[in-house]
């Protein structure tokens, strides 16, 4: 090849060069851009994938909510279901337990029928159930819990069953009873915060009401006193009986609030209350606790004058007295249905001097204590028990 056709080639060559150089460049600007997409694509579906896994987790704490909501309404809805249906049932009980208004004349012959069969076996010798043949010897000890509501009430626990709650009747006219699962938070609260309240059909008068069994054994006075029998389970009126005793008074001189007693010791249930017949002496009746029947009555020679309280030991009445300026109470007259102990062979038993008087005053035969309410305060007296024929 000659020189003059090497010098025609150069522009050529030249020419491609110029033009394989710019497809190079144009091909690095396209990979440039490309790998810039490709990275914004990238860190678009990390941010995506993040926003997406906390959407999820947000949906599922979303739905894990709702799904105990809805067990919680499910929950609530069975447990008003229940309670319209427990409501129910109650009312259609009361309607067929508790007589109307026009069945008046009704109760009164009833009543009239209870105090003659009671009167035919008033002041009988009383055969006892039991072989219990204590009787208290002296208070061995007294300890002071709190200060709690009025200044007259009642508080107690169950008599008979084994339950440990506290059951609190605040002042001498109310519907309203304060329950308190145990002794403990009984003590240690002042408020009522800690108690759950029932509410009664009737309301109750006076301090003279016992919890027996599971049973509230309280006194409602609509014209004729009546003692009814409330279960404590079901919050339901399982029976009551109008007291077949004509024209009551007071039955302790220093607590006109109280007409009749409820009691209970190791022969059972009792009640003490008074009468315009023999106005001066306080009076005793067995009651059965299932009937509410009156199975004997006793005129006792205890007075009422000056009495604070009463309560029954192993089948002996025991009733306790003090001042209309309030001293140091005292146990001064013992009656003994079954004779085994004469009022004059009774102990004399004082109590500690304390604030006033005693509005109330429940025997525990489970526990052998009292549980006194003087004057806003609650108390406990632990008894020193003796044999009647040591005594």
């Amino acid at each position: 090849m000659g020189p003059w056709r090497c010098l025609l080639l150069l522009p050529l060559l030249a020419g491609a060069l110029a033009q394989q150089q710019q497809f190079m460049e144009y091909v690095e600007r396209r990979l440039s851009l490309l790998e810039e997409r490709i990275s914004q694509w990238h860190d678009q579906s990390s941010r995506y994938s993040a926003e997406l896994r906390d959407f999820k987790n947000q949906v599922l704490g979303m739905l894990e909510t709702a799904e105990k909501e809805r067990e919680t309404m499910r929950s609530e809805a069975e447990s008003a279901a229940v309670r319209v249906d427990r409501l129910e049932r109650e009312v259609d009980y009361l309607e067929t337990q508790n007589p109307a208004p026009p069945c008046v004349e009704v109760d009164e012959t009833l009543m009239e029928k209870q105090v003659a069969t009671a009167k035919q076996r008033k002041n009988e010798k009383y055969t006892k159930l039991t072989d219990c043949s204590d009787t208290i010897a002296s208070v061995r000890a007294m300890k002071i819990l709190k200060r709690f509501g009025s200044t007259s009430g009642l508080w107690t626990k169950d008599a008979a069953g084994n339950s440990e709650k506290i059951y609190v009747f605040d002042g001498t006219a109310n519907d309203t009873v304060y329950v308190f699962p145990r002794m403990r938070e009984f003590t240690l609260f002042s408020a009522t915060r800690k108690a759950a309240r029932i509410k009664l059909p009737y309301p109750w008068v006076g301090t003279g009401h016992l919890v027996y069994d599971g049973h509230l054994y309280y006194i409602r006075q609509q014209g004729p006193f009546q003692v009814i029998k409330f279960n404590l389970a079901n919050k339901t009126v399982v029976d009551s009986s109008v007291f077949p005793a004509e024209e009551q008074i007071p039955v302790f001189g220093l607590s006109p609030f109280t007409y009749i007693e409820v009691a209970a010791d190791e022969e059972g249930l009792w009640a003490i209350y008074a009468t315009k017949e023999d106005e001066k002496n306080i009076c005793l009746a067995k009651l059965d606790p299932t009937s509410l029947d009156i199975e004997q009555m006793w005129d006792t020679p205890c007075p009422r004058e000056n009495a604070e309280g009463a309560f029954v030991v192993c089948g002996a009445l025991h009733v306790v007295y003090n001042t209309r300026l309030p001293s140091r109470s005292r146990v001064q007259c013992v009656f003994d249905v079954s004779g085994t102990l004469s009022p004059e062979d009774a102990s004399l038993v004082y109590f500690p001097k304390r604030y006033g008087s005693h509005s109330s005053m429940k025997y525990s035969p489970r526990e052998r204590q009292i549980y006194a309410w003087d004057d806003g305060y609650q108390i406990i007296y632990r008894m020193e028990m003796k044999k009647k024929l040591e005594v």
